[in-house]
């Protein structure tokens, strides 16, 4: 069943590093079959109780899943390879549009926010004992969050969204839960959920984000939490619009204790009005990263929700780090109150890119998505042999798998570094590679 390899150790925390070694070693390959709990208690000389014990703690940090009498197998993708290991290096001469950072170009300098905010530490220096959040920053952000319709709740400053993500999922759910996430959809997330012990079940889209159908789907599956990409979605591009977010907000209502996460990490990029769905359930949470339109390394995300989940949440964050640096926090305020990014300029500029594209693939045949943001997901027949004929041809995309469940193959590129002059180029490579793709939604 395990060909050569051997699972070794008398205690279940050995017995589960052990399969952890073989799958890190590879010796233990996705999708393989693990020996029936009293088979390998027998070959080990131990109670099967103590095997069990060690399937539970490797299925609940996802590196393995448990199907009843099929028995238990290595994740497809277990949760310590990352989605982000599913890449293609660019070798000298070939254009990377695959990586999804922001333009540097339209990145707001930071040098005089964080010297303001250094010299507001000098005069007085935080203590230990300081407000995790600054007022300032709660008080700006609080009144982006009322002009956009987003009810009214606490907030607390995390290491980003996925760190916020994380840990409104920990408050709230426990190993096995399942979470209905967008497919395809940020490959983190799709990452973190199982290495969080929960299981994923994908949500297929179109332009709008998921449709209260496929919402609706995923609930009476089992979800007790769901994760939407409001703006900008990663990697489509999807907006939930006025409409759609209405029917999505009927199908929630029906459903009050599923938990909902909303993530607005577009906010400040893209001129798409905000149609938040929170409100109609008794958990909700929506976070606002600033690493899109500051830059990735501005590691500072807003969340705001119900009351219960922001005080679970920085209840457990005082145990951990404590709070986000409040230095990093006064350069964010610095930056808001300066107006540093001009929103509508960088939203057209990624759109005039973004749209480009999407018409010149157009023009030959090529069906494409990207109504907001800074990618374009492009359907592929064959994503391997796509993303080879267009590293061939210049150009270095993201496969499609890092992005994706069940969706349909395709490629994601980046916009954020062409020029008008490379469109064109692009646009060929792509339709040369693309192959005889389906014409269908996202899923």
């Amino acid at each position: 069943m395990l060909g050569e390899y051997r699972i070794e150790g008398r205690r279940a925390a050995e017995i589960s590093a052990s399969v952890e070694r073989g799958i890190g070693a590879g010796q233990l390959a996705p999708g393989q079959l693990l020996p029936p709990l009293r088979e390998l208690a027998l070959e080990l000389g131990v109670n099967p109780n103590t095997v069990a014990a060690a399937y539970r703690t490797l299925r609940d940090r996802g590196v393995i899943e448990t199907a009843g009498r099929r028995g238990s197998r290595v994740r497809a993708r277990p949760s310590s390879t990352a989605r982000g290991s599913i890449r293609v290096d660019a070798p000298e001469g070939v254009r990377e549009v695959s990586d999804g950072n922001p333009d540097p170009a339209l990145l707001p300098p930071l040098h005089d926010a964080l010297a303001a905010a250094a010299r507001r530490h000098a005069e007085r220096p935080g203590r230990y004992e300081d407000a995790a959040v600054l007022p300032e920053l709660a008080r700006l952000a609080r009144a982006g969050l009322d002009e956009d319709g987003v009810p009214d709740g606490p907030v607390a400053v995390t290491s980003g969204s996925l760190d916020a993500i994380e840990r409104v999922l920990a408050a709230h759910l426990r190993p096995g839960d399942t979470v209905a996430v967008e497919d395809p959809g940020w490959g983190a997330l799709l990452d973190l959920v199982p290495a969080l012990g929960l299981r994923p079940v994908p949500m297929a889209l179109d332009d709008d984000g998921p449709s209260a159908g496929e919402l609706e789907r995923a609930l009476r599956a089992g979800a007790r939490a769901v994760v939407v990409t409001d703006r900008a979605q990663n990697p489509t591009g999807a907006v939930v619009g006025a409409a759609r977010a209405r029917e999505l907000r009927t199908v929630l209502a029906a459903h009050p204790h599923v938990l909902l996460i909303e993530d607005d990490h577009g906010h400040r990029i893209v001129d798409e009005p905000l149609h938040p769905l929170a409100g109609v359930t008794d958990s909700w949470a929506l976070v606002r990263s600033t690493a899109k339109a500051y830059g990735p390394d501005l590691r500072l995300a807003v969340l705001t929700g119900d009351a219960v989940t922001v005080d679970r949440v920085t209840g457990r964050q005082r145990l951990g780090p404590g709070w986000v640096s409040r230095l990093l926090q006064q350069a964010v305020v610095e930056l808001w109150t300066a107006g540093a990014v001009d929103t509508p300029a960088v939203a057209r500029a990624y759109g005039e890119r973004r749209d480009a594209l999407v018409r010149a693939l157009a023009g030959r045949g090529v069906e494409a998505y990207g109504r907001s943001g800074m990618n374009v997901w492009v359907p592929v027949a064959e994503e391997t042999s796509a993303v080879a004929r267009l590293l061939h041809a210049g150009w270095a995309v993201a496969p499609g798998a890092r992005f994706r469940m069940s969706a349909a193959p395709a490629v994601r590129v980046t916009v954020s570094s062409m020029t008008q002059e490379d469109i064109e180029s692009v646009a060929d490579a792509l339709a040369d590679a693309a192959g005889a793709a389906p014409a269908r939604s996202y899923g």
